[in-house]
């Protein structure tokens, strides 16, 4: 950090280099030798004095100025001892000729490294880039090829300021140890500064290297302290696209390696940005299913307009922003040519009672704009919705693709991150996207939901108002998550559907008739995690913990999920066995007299797993099992006796 505090250090390097070059003139042997020295002491000294007239890095300056004293004291011992006088004094004192020579080379190390130094921490724009290293960084180069880079953020001009963000993105990369030392050497602030008033590639590049260097949590409550978390929110509302994106995935970087800063993004808004920037271009496309509470574009105006006098407001709609279940202004089979010139005929009348929107200089973008046949440049900054559909289709989705990525880190495990999230938009966006994104999309919003719906079965409060059986974003979130549960490819989607799904089973009426078969077939015949998360799912809702459990161990007995159930547990591999067992333990145990249990020996296959030892050391089994295994055999005895 440059800063008035080293200067400190300059007083006695000075005094030092003064002593030396006095005490040489006083010299009575060696008397040449002690010249040169002095030479070079006066040419520290010149170089001392335009340090404390500088701006000095710190870091480097302190490492620097405390080599250099030590080799001053050298000096000063040396030039000392050739002041004797006497013949017995000079007799008992013995230089070495190649101390001198030794010497010499000391202060002209020193020399280089003050030099350095000085260029490193001025703003010269005629100096190369590079500055070459200085003598002191013979032992650790990476050091100092670092303090160079931070240099060049604090002084250099832009262009220079996003070449050294480069490098430090390079760095670390490649060496976790090197990531460590750029925040150590102070690497953050300007980081953070280019972030704030860089020039585009200077912005991606700082906000790149942020997202590098939060690899563990040590590190990202250091950069937490720094003031993160209020940049990348200034940078969500104003910046441009390209900018905003590569801030979205800094965020998921450093929230996914330290969860405790979940609430620190929380607190500086950063929630509530990300999903303006996930509704952007979804929600309107699908404004069939919803109302925003206050209309804030174009759209909005026209879809409440249009439908206030054929759709009263939902009186269940929850708070101002759960949305309201209406009916498109054009039918669900309207024309969407139609609609669009409606669009398109308000946006040209209000276009042509306002002044064209002045170019901004805060991107590095311009999009040209047939509008009235003129070319105009219009805002790319995330913080208005006018330029934004201007950028080019790559950047909007991954945009979004990375927004849907830090709720997802954001939302894991936090039950205010998850509440706000889901008091919003994104429950309606995640749905939409995970049917209409593009890969990375659907697959973030896949894990985002997933996340959700974990804190949702653990919270009762967020399950029940973010996924109430009448809400149209949930019902949307449960459609989409349920058809490709009901596809059944084997992909990145299937296994965090398939989670989020029996994590809300709790949610789920008994007139739910949708949700368990698709389940139990994937049961049969799949992946082995496929099989497993099923399992996993289907034991959500058959478990006791459930109120439903009684009708969901028939539904999944009705499913055919006996038959599955005693294939796994006996052929499936270690981890397939266990969670099949679990649910058949379950089964066996709410509904001990199904006929379809009894075709399929459950029974049978109860006695055989109590008797397998890695089976039964399993903590939920070790009770389990023998439960479930006593009521079958007791319901089994008296079938036998006539008593069913």
């Amino acid at each position: 950090m440059m800063g008035d505090g080293v200067k400190s250090v300059l007083t006695r390097p000075l005094q030092l280099a003064d002593q030396v070059m006095k005490l040489a003139d006083d010299a009575q042997n060696f008397k040449q030798e002690c010249q040169e020295l002095k030479s070079k002491a006066e040419r520290l000294s010149s170089l001392l004095r335009q340090a404390a007239r500088c701006d000095l890095y710190e870091r480097p300056a302190r490492r620097i100025m405390d080599d250099t004293e030590q080799v001053l004291d050298k000096a000063l011992a040396l030039v000392s001892k050739c002041r004797a006088s006497g013949l017995v004094r000079r007799l008992f004192t013995i230089i070495p000729a190649a101390a001198f020579k030794k010497m010499s080379l000391h202060l002209d190390n020193s020399l280089g490294d003050v030099s350095w130094l000085l260029r490193v921490s001025s703003n010269n724009e005629d100096d190369d880039m590079h500055l070459g290293l200085p003598p002191i960084a013979q032992n650790e180069p990476i050091l100092f090829l670092i303090w160079e880079q931070i240099a060049t953020l604090h002084t250099g001009n832009p262009d220079s300021r996003a070449d050294a963000a480069a490098s430090l993105v390079s760095l670390a990369r490649d060496n976790d140890r090197y990531g460590k030392l750029i925040i150590e050497e102070d690497g953050v602030g300007p980081l953070l500064r280019l972030i704030k008033d860089g020039g585009l590639e200077g912005q991606e590049n700082a906000a790149r290297a942020i997202g590098l260097l939060g690899r563990d949590p040590e590190s990202v409550e250091q950069m937490v302290l720094c003031g993160v978390c209020s940049v990348f929110a200034k940078v969500l509302k104003e910046g441009p696209m390209k900018v905003q994106a590569m801030a979205a995935w800094a965020v998921a970087e450093l929230a996914a390696n330290h969860p405790k800063c979940q609430d620190a993004f929380a607190q500086n808004n950063v929630i509530r940005l990300l999903v303006s920037h996930l509704a952007f271009e979804t929600v309107q496309e699908h404004s069939k299913y919803t109302i925003p509470s206050k209309a804030t574009s174009i759209h909005s105006v026209l879809m409440a307009n249009t439908t206030t006098s054929t759709n009263p407001a939902d009186p269940q709609a929850d708070g101002g922003n759960e949305p309201m279940l209406v009916k498109h202004p054009l039918g669900d089979h309207g024309s969407r040519n139609q609609m669009h010139s409606l669009v398109q005929s308000t946006i040209a009348a209000k276009s042509s009672s306002k002044p064209p929107i002045a170019p901004t200089s805060s991107t590095n973008a311009s999009a040209a704009a047939g509008v009235h046949g003129n070319k105009q440049q219009h805002n790319l900054s995330g913080a208005s919705i006018k330029g934004r559909e201007f950028e080019d289709p790559a950047t909007k989705a991954y945009m979004k693709a990375m927004a849907a990525k830090a709720l997802w880190h954001l939302a894991k495990g936090n039950a205010g991150v998850c509440k706000s999230i889901t008091e919003s938009k994104a429950l309606l966006c995640f749905a939409v996207l995970l049917e209409k994104g593009s890969e990375e999309v659907q697959y973030n919003s896949a894990m985002a939901l997933m996340e959700i719906a974990r804190v949702a079965e653990q919270e009762t409060e967020l399950r029940r108002s973010a996924f109430k059986p009448n809400s149209p974003a949930a019902k949307a979130v449960v459609d989409q998550l349920l058809r490709i549960v009901e596809k059944a490819d084997y992909d990145d989607l299937l296994v965090p559907c398939i989670v989020a799904l029996g994590c809300l089973s709790r949610t789920f009426r008994a007139t739910e008739t949708r949700i368990i078969p698709p389940l139990v077939r994937l049961l049969d015949e799949r992946e082995p995690i496929v099989s497993k998360e099923a399992a996993t799912a289907l034991t959500k809702f058959a478990c006791t913990d459930n109120f439903l459990h009684i009708d969901h161990c028939k539904s999944i007995i009705n499913a055919g999920g006996a038959k599955h159930l005693v294939q796994l547990v006996y052929f499936g591999e270690p981890m397939v066995q266990i969670a099949a067992l679990v649910l058949m333990c379950y089964i066996a145990y709410h509904v001990p007299e199904s006929e379809p249990l009894s075709q399929a020996e459950v029974g049978n296959v109860l006695e055989w797993a109590s008797k397998q030892g890695y089976m039964i050391q399993d903590p939920l089994l070790d009770t389990l099992l023998p439960e479930a295994k006593g009521r079958v055999e007791l319901y089994n005895s008296r079938s036998t006796m006539g008593y069913h």
